[in-house]
């Protein structure tokens, strides 16, 4: 497996917990399992090869979104500390199984953007922001960056398999 496709990413390893090589995860997953089931997982940082390692444990830190995981052969800080700013990957073929009206990041990325199904696109989207709610990032055709909440109000129709999402934004939004 060596096309960045073919991986998710499920959070970056951002700092060292304690002094027993225990780390703190970023979630980039709405599953938390992902952390808290023991298992094989893969890092990767900038464009080496993902490499496999095992989730011993984890857990998520009462009131917070991130994560504390212990990984095998990871015993100290200093080795913690040395894995910091890689990201965890899984196969993209351990995707779950979504409901109706709900979506994988990856499906959503590249997707043209329209203020009306039958009219051109007025860009694409490159990336989605998740603190609370959910943002579609979005590059206008004129280069400029927009976020958009991801909400049925705003965004209607997701036609992944047409290659398209249509927006309804509010007057204004989309001049921030």
């Amino acid at each position: 497996m060596k096309k960045s496709a073919e991986w998710l990413k499920i959070g970056t390893l951002v700092a060292a917990q304690g002094l027993r090589g225990e780390l703190r995860v970023n979630p980039s997953t709405d599953f938390p399992e992902r952390f808290t089931k023991p298992g094989i997982r893969w890092l990767q940082s900038n464009a080496e090869q993902p490499r496999e390692i095992k989730l011993l444990a984890g857990r998520q830190l009462p009131g917070k979104s991130i994560y504390i995981i212990k990984i095998a052969g990871i015993n100290d800080r200093d080795s913690a500390q040395s894995l910091i700013g890689k990201e965890l990957l899984v196969p993209s073929v351990f995707r779950p199984k979504l409901g109706k009206n709900e979506f994988h990041f990856l499906d959503l990325l590249n997707l043209k953007v329209k203020l009306d199904p039958k009219s051109p696109s007025i860009g694409k989207v490159i990336g989605l922001q998740t603190a609370g709610n959910d943002l579609l990032e979005i590059e206008l055709l004129e280069g400029k960056k927009v976020l958009i909440p991801f909400v049925t109000e705003i965004v209607p129709v997701v036609a992944i398999e047409e290659g398209w999402i249509h927006i309804t934004p509010p007057p204004g939004l989309l001049d921030i």
